[in-house]
Order: C-alpha cells, then structure tokens, then sequence
C-alpha cells in the first residue's frame, strides 16, 4: 500500500535532505566554462547513486560539443503497466555579484527552508521523485509502474542540445506520460500544475544621428540627441505604470477564472520580489496579478550603450542602442511580438527624428499553452490531495523554460504533467535561493502516490486505448 511508502519516505526524510546538501555543494554552473568538469563531476555522483538505488542502465548520455544527461529505467512492472518518464536538471545558475548572506554552495537551514543554489531549482524537484522511488524499494521491492529517469545538464542555458538527445537516444524518452520537474507551487500549502509559460526574444533597439560625437554647447538644442530618443522610444513602448503595450492580449474570463484560487497577493509579491520600503507592486486595474505575470506580455532593458559613470563628455553621441527582453504571452509568437514592436518604433516618426530601427537579435523559447485533460491528471489531482491536502491548481510560469515547449512539441501527445518544488519566496535564478523543506516533503509523498495512481490507471487508458 501507498500509505506505508509515504511513512518510509518521512522517516528517511533527513537522509535524503542530506543527500540532497552533499549535491549542493557541487558548483555546476554550466554557462561557465570553468564550471564544465563540476557539471560532469555531478553527473557522475548522481549517475552512481541511482545505480545503487536499484534502477538499471544507469549511465551518461553523451554526444560531442554537450553536457551529459543522466540516464536509467526499470521497466519490470510489465508490459501493461504505464512507464513514467521522470525529468529534472541538476545544472544551476551563476552566483556571481549576487548578495547572499550565506556560502551559496554549502547548504544551509534556517527555519523551514534550505538555503543554497539549486535546492529548488531544480534539484529539490528529480530528488522528490528519486526519493519516492527509494521508499518504494524498500518497502515493496519493486514500483508500481515503470519508470525512466532523465537529468539534464544544459537546462539553464536553454537545453540547446536536448532535442540532439531525443534524436540520438530515442529510446531513453519512450514514455506513456511525462512528468517534469521545475516549476513553482502558488504557496506552501497550496499546489500546482504549470500550464502555461512565455516565450522569449531579445532585440535591440538603435537610435541614430550623427556620424560623429559633437560638442553639446555648439549644437545642443538644434541637433537630435540619439540617447534621449532611446529613453523615449522605450518608454513608447510601455504604459505609465512601465507595462509593455505593444502585442498585449485581451484579459478574457476563463484567464480570470485561472487566477482565483492563486493567493498572489501584494503580501506575496513584496516578500517574493525583494521590493524595498516604500515600493509597492504595480497596480492591478482590474486585472488579477497572475494574469499580468503569466498571460501578458512584458519588456525588461538588458543594457544600453549609454555611457557609464567616470566615461562622461559634454558631447552629444552619435548613437545609442539598447537590448531589450521581452516576454510573449504563452500563445504569442516571436514573428508576431517582433512585428507589434516594430510597428511602434518604426511606423511612426522618431523622437527628434533621430534614425530608428528595431533588430530581431535572438529567439530563446517559445510560449506554452496547455490544457490538462484525461485520467493521467485526475491520478495527479488524486495523489496531490491525499499528500497536501488541496487539489491541484493550475498555475503559470511568467518566465520561460526551452525544454517545456521542447517536450510539447515532440511528445505532445503525451500527458505532460509539470511540477516542482518552488514557491514564491524561493528566489530562483537569484541571491538567497531556498527551498522550503515541508513543500519537499509533501513533493515526495505526491511522488509516491502518483505511481500509485498512475499504475491504477493503467496504460492502455492513458494512452486513450481503455
């Protein structure tokens, strides 16, 4: 029975939140170079633990000019029983000029949270999953279902070389339904099921005048300034309170139906945000914050060419530019977002008729829209009530995950079901990153009952045959 699995798993509770402190403190930040050996230095530990934990074929994908992708299965529960693909990364952002107040490499507890980069993004997620699997073992000797377990080395550098290992290794991703980690709850007590992401681009915006820096005395006041034209095509672009205009959706009921039963609440964004005294969040007009932050788009300046401080002159500059983020709504596409952009900056005249020209400069993801429909979800709901206590509730993600909208688009047909461990004070991607460990524990009790679940549902029914 599931409910003794979940009693194994708690008591082992601290053995696995000390395993997961001895994968913390590998730096495998895979942007880095230097960090490369780190990575594979991890993929090894991982790959040898697995091995022990009683998977078979434990092993490293490779293929040349990547990061190896730890691999393994167990495919004994038999042929009619569903085989659960389990996807996580153990790759980690850089921590470099953050300000963290502890080593972000050597864990640490304070309160209900671990603090260290990574714990929840996203090693905290595939550890909930190996750690349910460990407990099934040593409860019963074998899973209710079959399993294949994938742990990614690229994921925070956008998974460039995922889609070569889907190609390359085809059979380490046959699954009946996909379960991928490293996506956020609304809070602590509540979880959630990510159905939406947004997609990415950068461009960048060029404003031009002169074929030479001149003399601001001798000629301000009749020549264009291409720096304030820069600052005032950008803010053409948003509303006054900064918001991106350009390619906006209509807010529709079913999207404010979405967002009411997630507590994002100025409470929430504040603590969540790291906003300082006296800075509130923007205000709503009516329209649910989750709905701002995960079906709307929105632009963020990446860098200017303006010039820094201890570089001033009294000269009017020849040009300017700025790199420009932008977020797409989850059904939006690039050609249509880089259009709507276009058309603002270049379809009318320019502020002081300076020169100006929008250039596409790359194209990092796309959006992802999904709807979580068949048995696969009510097992989900089912194993998520009995461990938490709240079904399950459908959420977005504002930021953009490559291998998410990757999967859609190979595996579509497949049930995706996208969880994790994070929480809105968890800080992914910056300073102070934590995972709060009584999420962790209710991840892996949810672990233990999906299989469950998932077993009783049997293949031929998730696969729409039943």
């Amino acid at each position: 029975m599931p409910t003794s699995v979940v009693a194994d798993a708690e008591r082992h509770f601290d053995a696995t939140v000390e395993t997961l402190v001895r994968y913390l403190t590998y730096p495998s930040i895979s942007c880095q170079p230097e960090n490369f050996a780190d990575v594979r230095k991890l993929s090894e530990v991982i790959r040898a633990d697995i091995a022990a934990l009683g998977l078979d074929n434990a092993r490293l994908l490779e293929l040349d000019d990547a990061l190896p992708v730890v691999a393994a299965e167990w495919l004994h529960a038999g042929p009619d029983a569903p085989t659960v693909l389990i996807y996580g990364h153990l790759d980690i952002q850089p921590v470099e000029l953050e300000n963290w107040h502890t080593d972000p490499h050597v864990a640490v507890r304070q309160g209900e949270r671990l603090f260290a980069r990574g714990s929840a993004d996203d090693m905290g997620g595939w550890l909930s999953h190996l750690a349910a699997v460990a407990s099934w073992f040593r409860v019963h000797g074998r899973l209710p279902c079959n399993i294949r377990v994938l742990i990614e080395g690229e994921e925070e550098i956008g998974s460039p070389n995922l889609e070569r290992f889907m190609d390359a290794y085809p059979d380490a991703f046959q699954a009946d339904v996909m379960v991928l980690t490293d996506c956020e709850n609304p809070s602590t007590d509540i979880p959630g099921l990510t159905v939406s992401l947004r997609g990415l681009i950068e461009v960048e915006l060029h404003c031009d005048a002169l074929s030479a820096d001149v003399h601001s005395g001798l000629w301000g006041g009749m020549v264009p300034d291409p720096t304030i034209g820069l600052c005032q095509l950008i803010a053409r672009l948003v509303d006054s309170d900064g918001r991106l205009l350009a390619g906006r959706r209509p807010v529709t009921e079913q999207m404010r139906a979405a967002s009411a039963d997630v507590p994002l609440d100025n409470a929430v964004i504040t603590a969540g945000a790291h906003l300082i005294d006296g800075v509130t969040p923007l205000p709503e007009h009516g329209v649910p914050a989750a709905v701002w932050m995960w079906r709307q788009p929105c632009i963020t300046v990446l860098s200017t060419t303006l010039p820094a401080p201890g570089r001033e002159k009294n000269a009017i500059r020849k040009s300017a530019s700025a790199k420009l983020s932008v977020r797409l709504a989850p059904d939006q596409s690039a050609e249509e977002m880089f259009a709507a952009l276009q058309q603002v900056v270049e379809g009318q005249p320019a502020p002081g008729g300076v020169r100006a020209r929008l250039e596409m400069v790359q194209q990092f993801g796309s959006g992802w829209l999904y709807e979580p429909k068949g048995p696969a979800f009510a097992a989900a709901d089912r194993a998520y009530e009995k461990s938490w206590g709240h079904p399950l509730v459908h959420v977005g993600v504002g930021g953009s995950i490559p291998f998410v909208a990757l999967f859609g688009r190979r595996f579509g047909d497949l049930p995706l079901i996208l969880n994790g461990v994070l929480d809105p004070l968890s800080t992914a991607h910056g300073p102070d990153e934590s995972m709060h460990l009584g999420i962790f524990a209710k991840a892996i009790a949810a672990n233990v009952y999906l299989l469950d679940e998932l077993a009783k549902v049997g293949k031929a029914a998730l696969r729409g045959e039943g």
